[in-house]
């Protein structure tokens, strides 16, 4: 099965890029090491990071209730991530 090295982070300049890693290092979500796949190809880590905080971080729905509906959508396709 074919795997998609992690980015070396010293080989890292943009401080964007690094500061979104360290945040989902810090927070654990998203998770780190779907992030580090993302910094391979900067627009695309910049795009997901800002829907993910539009939709994780903020907005109108309590906390609790995000959650729960990630647990439902993770139950409903058998998810064992």
């Amino acid at each position: 099965m074919p795997r998609i090295p992690y980015p070396d982070p010293t080989t890292i300049t943009d401080r964007e890029i690094l500061d979104y890693l360290e945040d989902a290092r810090v927070h654990g979500a998203p998770r780190p090491e779907s992030q580090a796949i993302r910094a391979h190809v900067p627009a695309v880590i910049r795009a997901f990071t800002q829907a993910w905080r539009t939709t994780f971080r903020t907005g109108v729905l309590d906390h609790g209730l995000k959650e729960l509906c990630r647990v439902y959508v993770s139950q409903s396709i058998d998810c064992e991530y």
